[in-house]
């Protein structure tokens, strides 16, 4: 009998979009064309140390050991099919939707089942043609591993799991397409124009639910009006709401920095540590702008985290 057991591991689904439509067109093209895009799959699938477990129709699962390898090698896959769509004769290029779920799944030989399979069936059937969607176990392991976007999808429904699972639209910008430069080990081996896919627009995201940290900021307004009010009402000639208010909008900053990506985390911190202490020097003046040490190393600080920023950017 064979051997069940249970594995964490990442599990890759994919599948060809409108693939019903592209064989009433053309039965043998459409057959040989996703050979070779299987082919070329398979191939980064396992660069990146993952396994093909099973082919079917036009669908295919694997699974890595590495969550991070996992959506570099969908990455990869969406851009070399890109380029491999752009030079085909065809009218109708084929396009894979691509879902990555980490879960738990029962192992038996050399293939898997459960929840965790199910799951990235099901955000791979959410995806758009040429696109990639992310569940958010996937998303806290490389939301900060990975130089792409994330948009956030909502909860999407799945059988079996209560209250759904969130999920994430893996955005990968034009000029990362640009910066590969030619096909990455693709069958033809000369350079190609990369299109931009319809699913694969460069955006600015957030880091999380832009709605939870509006929610957030929202609180803090309503606690900072309280505490002026309160201060109003209790007046003693003093002004002492001040510094809770200072307290609370170092706390706004420091989560809007945070839920968004367009800013650096770490030189967004280092501005409101500076600004912050600005305002303390100010609020406590006493004839000193002792601020201006301070400041001066967070400036050379923020300077290096810049140029060291530009220097992995450019690895990538």
């Amino acid at each position: 009998m064979a051997e069940t057991r249970r594995k964490l591991t990442t599990i890759f689904s994919a599948d060809v979009q409108d693939y019903s439509r592209l064989m009433r067109a053309d039965e043998e093209g459409t057959l040989a064309t996703l050979k070779r895009y299987r082919d070329a799959m398979t191939r980064l699938i396992e660069a990146h140390g993952g396994r093909v477990i099973n082919t079917w129709g036009d669908g295919l699962i694997a699974d890595f050991p590495s969550v991070v390898e996992a959506l570099r090698a969908a990455i990869d896959v969406q851009s070399e099919l890109a380029g491999y769509n752009a030079k085909s004769a065809d009218s109708a290029p084929m396009l894979f939707r691509i879902g990555i779920n980490l879960g738990d799944v029962i192992t038996e030989d050399d293939d898997i089942y459960g929840d965790g399979v199910n799951v990235a069936a099901r955000l791979q059937a959410s995806a758009p043609a040429g696109g990639i969607v992310i569940s958010n176990t996937v998303y806290d392991q490389v939301r900060n591993k990975v130089a792409v976007g994330f948009e956030f999808l909502g909860q999407l429904e799945v059988k079996n799991i209560d209250g759904g699972v969130p999920s994430y639209a893996v955005r990968i910008g034009a000029a990362d397409d640009a910066a590969a430069g030619s096909d990455p080990g693709g069958e033809w081996g000369r350079p190609v124009e990369r299109p931009v896919q319809p699913a694969l627009v460069p955006v600015e995201t957030t880091a999380r639910p832009m709605s939870l940290t509006g929610k957030l900021l929202g609180a803090l307004a309503v606690i900072g009006a309280g505490l002026v009010a309160l201060n109003l009402l209790s007046w003693r000639g003093v002004f002492w709401a001040t510094w809770p208010l200072l307290g609370l909008a170092v706390v706004a900053a420091l989560e809007w920095v945070r839920a968004n990506n367009r800013i650096d985390r770490v030189i967004g911190t280092l501005a409101i540590v500076g600004l912050t202490l600005v305002a303390i020097n100010v609020l406590s003046w006493r004839g000193v702008f002792w601020a201006v040490w301070p400041l001066l190393a967070i400036a050379v600080a923020a300077g290096i985290r810049w140029v060291m920023r530009g220097r992995d950017g450019a690895k990538f």
